[in-house]
C-alpha cells in the first residue's frame, strides 16, 4: 500500500528509548531536582532523561508552594538564624532561674508544713497554759485566804479573850474551813495505761473517737460519798480539800475539785477511823465496784495512815442566805 506523502514518517521507538513517566512538578524552584523514582542501573536511557519537563503554569507554582511550602521563604530564613549570646547573660539566666526555683520549693514546703500542721494543737496548747496560770493564781489566792483566815482568828482570840466553842470549831471542820489532823486512809487510783497512750497520740488521731474507760468525775463522786457514809470526818481529793460548797464535776478533758483541775492518778485522802474506812472502801465490801474498774483496767489501792493533814477548803462568799435569829 502506498504511502501518504503527508502524513509524517513514523519510526519504531526502540525498547530502550521508550518515555519514562514522572510526576509533575509545579514549582519552579524544584525543576532541577532529579527524579526520586527508583531506576535500574541498566536504564541508560533513562538516565539520560531523567530533566523534568519544565512548565511555565504560574497557577500550577502557586498551589505547589501552598501545600508544600506554606512557610514564608523569609521567615524560614530567620528562623535559621541563631542569635549571639554572651557567656555572662547565659550564667546570669542560669542564677536567675535556680534562685526562682529555689523560692517556689521553699514556698512549697513551707505550704505543706501548715497543712500538715493541727491548728487545735495549738490552740489547746495555749487553753492549756491559761489554765495552768489560773491554777496557780488560785493556789496562790487560796494561800492568802488561809493566811488571812488565821490572822483573823488570831485577833479575835486577843479581843474576846476566849476560845471558839466545841460546837462551832466541830462545825468549821465538817464545813472543811479549817485545816484538820487525824488518822485514814488513802485510796489512789489511775487511768488505765491504753489511755495515756491514747491521750500522748491523740494529736496524730484528731477527730476519731475511742471507747477506753477512764476514772471520770462520777466515779470520784461515788467514791467520796462512800467515804463520807462510812465515817469520814473530812476528805480531800490530790490535796483539795472538799468542804460544804466544793464540787466535783468534768470540765473538758479535766475533773476539777471546786476551781482546781486535777488529772490521773487520783489520790484521796479521808480521815476517819482507819480500820472501819479501810474495811468499808475495800474489794470485799465493794466488789461489784471493783470488778467494773478491773474490767477497764483499773486498779484502785488502799493504805492506812496514823497521820494525815488536810487544808482548809476554799470557802465562797455566802450573799443571799441569812442566819434566821
Amino acid at each position: 500500500m502506498p504511502l501518504d506523502s503527508t502524513a509524517p514518517v513514523s519510526f519504531p521507538v526502540s525498547k530502550e528509548n521508550e518515555p519514562v513517566r514522572r510526576r509533575s512538578v509545579f514549582s519552579a524552584s524544584v525543576r532541577g531536582v532529579e527524579s526520586h523514582h527508583a531506576l535500574s542501573p541498566d536504564d541508560a536511557a533513562a538516565i539520560r532523561t531523567r530533566r523534568r519537563r519544565k512548565t511555565n503554569d504560574d497557577s500550577l507554582r502557586l498551589i505547589d508552594d501552598l501545600v508544600n511550602r506554606p512557610m514564608d521563604p523569609m521567615f524560614h530564613d530567620a528562623r535559621l538564624v541563631h542569635e549571639h549570646r554572651s557567656t555572662f547573660s547565659i550564667w546570669v539566666n542560669r542564677i536567675v532561674v535556680f534562685l526562682i526555683c529555689v523560692a517556689v520549693g521553699f514556698a512549697g514546703s513551707l505550704f505543706v508544713q501548715q497543712l500538715q500542721s493541727d491548728p487545735r494543737k495549738q490552740v489547746r496548747q495555749t487553753l492549756s497554759s491559761q489554765l495552768e496560770d489560773r491554777n496557780t493564781q488560785i493556789d496562790e489566792l487560796t494561800q492568802q485566804v488561809n493566811d488571812l483566815r488565821s490572822k483573823v482568828d488570831a485577833q479575835s482570840k486577843k479581843i474576846s479573850g476566849s476560845v471558839k466553842s466545841d460546837t462551832l470549831l466541830q462545825d468549821e471542820m465538817l464545813n472543811g474551813t479549817v485545816a484538820v489532823e487525824g488518822e485514814g486512809i488513802t485510796m489512789t487510783l489511775a487511768d488505765p495505761i491504753a489511755a495515756s497512750q491514747s491521750d500522748q497520740t491523740s494529736s496524730s488521731r484528731v477527730g476519731t473517737s475511742t471507747s477506753i474507760r477512764v476514772v471520770t468525775d462520777l466515779d470520784l463522786q461515788q467514791l467520796v460519798s462512800l467515804m463520807f457514809q462510812n465515817g469520814a470526818e473530812a476528805i480531800a481529793i490530790n490535796g483539795n480539800r472538799l468542804g460544804a460548797q466544793t464540787s466535783i464535776r468534768k470540765a473538758g478533758g479535766h475533773i476539777l475539785i471546786g476551781m482546781s483541775a486535777i488529772q490521773s492518778p487520783y489520790t484521796i485522802e479521808a480521815i476517819g477511823d482507819k480500820n472501819a474506812l479501810a474495811e468499808a472502801m475495800g474489794e470485799r465490801k465493794l466488789a461489784s465496784l471493783y470488778e467494773s474498774f478491773k474490767e477497764a483496767g483499773i486498779y484502785p489501792q488502799v493504805s492506812k495512815s496514823n497521820s494525815i493533814t488536810l487544808e482548809a477548803a476554799v470557802a465562797g462568799e455566802v450573799q443571799y442566805a441569812e442566819r434566821n435569829e
